[in-house]
């Protein structure tokens, strides 16, 4: 059964968020947006457009004044200016205007991309989120946050950007390979150890479900996950308070997706850096050490990382400083004062965050310890 939850903006309706199980509400959802007289373009990747792209076009070929679809390759290293441009120029080819559409069919780096084509493109034109990855299904799409990365830094120029509708149809997770989906619970267990430690509990009692993916589970979980989201976004939209806990793990996490280029997941590197940040928050007294240990291996039941190989501490301490999140010239880090409760922090060290790096730093002489 579908189930729908307002964002608010500035304490008004905003939009949406329609959770269901199919595609078959997303014509009669943008018809409720106006969308009949509208020009409409799906932006996509490679991969989803293979999934998807079709059987979506087809929901609205007819319905509306013009669809169209925009693909643009696979993968991280293409979110960029380069594709945007490229955006920029099918969209004016189509004749887009002001009063028309984007939808944003994919993961993360498509929601993002197409999010800031959106902020940007005559100055502005509506667009919809259609997340097809967990990941982005619990958080990226979710808040108006786009942008894509500069010269291998993350996220490093965007806009806010609020969607008019996030359109969440979780028989979309099905198809995801097992590190994709794990990948995106990574942010679905931030959201429980930053502000809700029921639903922390919860996400452990239902493990095996999660696993297999039952749909109904999902959909609660989704339920659950995103309106801790919703809880931050609505009353800090452009993160000039309490939506930067929101980057918990996200501070060490892009150090290291960008130390080894990308070839960890974004989740895998969230949970990554949730390890270090957990156990700054333990060394610091924050948390006890039996929090600490039970926050990190509750990640590997979930095929998700604490540790990882390969790495120079001391170039991914570096990498730290590059973080957009960095305010006059110290890391705005966040911590754990306790399980379901997460502070901001400007006071933590270099010498800190060393530790806490080693700490998940799988080493040669480890493995031969």
């Amino acid at each position: 059964m579908s189930q729908r939850m307002p964002i608010l903006c500035n304490k008004k309706p905003c939009y949406d968020i329609l959770f269901t199980q199919s595609f078959g509400e997303l014509w009669p959802s943008l018809a409720e947006l106006g969308c009949q007289d509208r020009r409409i373009c799906i932006v996509t990747d490679s991969k989803v457009d293979e999934l998807y792209g079709a059987q979506v076009l087809e929901c609205l070929e007819g319905k509306c004044l013009k669809a169209v679809k925009y693909v643009f390759p696979q993968g991280e290293e293409n979110k960029n200016l380069d594709t945007v441009r490229s955006i920029y120029s099918f969209l004016i080819q189509e004749g887009l205007d002001r009063k028309d559409l984007l939808v944003a069919l994919g993961g993360g780096v498509v929601g993002d991309t197409a999010g800031y084509v959106a902020a940007t493109y005559l100055r502005g034109v509506d667009y919809i989120q259609v997340p097809t990855t967990l990941l982005s299904q619990t958080d990226s799409s979710i808040g108006g946050k786009t942008g894509v990365d500069f010269d291998g830094y993350k996220n490093m120029v965007g806009a806010f950007k609020m969607p008019r509708l996030v359109y969440v149809n979780l028989s979309v997770l099905q198809t995801l390979d097992d590190r994709q989906f794990f990948s995106g619970f990574a942010e679905v267990m931030k959201h429980g150890l930053i502000r809700d430690e029921i639903l922390y509990q919860w996400l452990i009692d239902k493990m095996y479900e999660i696993c297999e993916r039952d749909l109904d589970v999902l959909q609660e979980m989704l339920m659950r996950s995103c309106a801790v989201k919703k809880s931050i976004v609505e009353k800090d939209p452009t993160e000039q308070g309490d939506r930067a806990l929101l980057n918990f793990g996200h501070t060490i996490g892009h150090a290291i997706e960008k130390y080894k280029n990308f070839q960890l997941s974004h989740g895998e590197c969230v949970a990554l850096g949730a390890v270090a940040a957990a156990y700054i928050s333990w060394k610091r007294d924050l948390l006890s050490m039996e929090e600490y240990y039970e926050v990190r291996d509750m990640f590997v039941p979930f095929n998700l990382p604490i540790s990882v190989e390969d790495i120079d501490p001391d170039e991914i301490l570096r990498l730290t400083k590059a973080d957009k999140k960095m305010e006059a010239g110290r890391v705005k880090f966040i911590l754990l004062k306790k399980i379901g409760k997460a502070v901001i922090d400007r006071t933590v060290t270099d010498e800190e965050i060393l530790a806490a790096i080693r700490e998940i730093y799988f080493s040669d002489e480890d493995a031969h310890a």
